[in-house]
């Protein structure tokens, strides 16, 4: 565990203070070196997000700060859903159900 800097959204993209991550099974493969999508550590993982935009990147229109929103971004490159803030691209990621809760929607 280490401090990272903050990220910033480049254009297209959108920052997303996580709320909840998700744990799935190319998490496990890659944290124990079966799968190298990430090359060598270290390296932030996950890839299922839930949380509430903090940051708009030049061009987002789709969303807003505040908004809540859930995805999968970055699948297979590193997306860093397990850090507190992550950055995804705008199309890759969604509006979260109002009826679902974060942890839920990162499931």
């Amino acid at each position: 565990v280490s401090k990272q800097p903050e990220p910033t959204p480049k254009a297209g993209e959108v920052l997303v203070r996580v709320k909840a991550a998700g744990i799935n099974p190319v998490d496990g493969a890659v944290r124990g070196g079966f799968y190298p999508l990430l090359g060598e550590p270290p390296f932030i993982l996950g890839w299922d997000v839930s949380g509430t935009v903090e940051a708009l990147g030049a061009g987002v229109t789709a969303f807003k700060v505040g908004d809540e929103v859930f995805g999968m971004p970055r699948f297979t490159r590193q997306a860093g859903a397990f850090a507190e803030l992550a950055v995804a691209p705008a199309d890759e990621i969604a509006i979260k159900p109002t009826g679902i809760d974060h942890i839920h929607a990162a499931a």
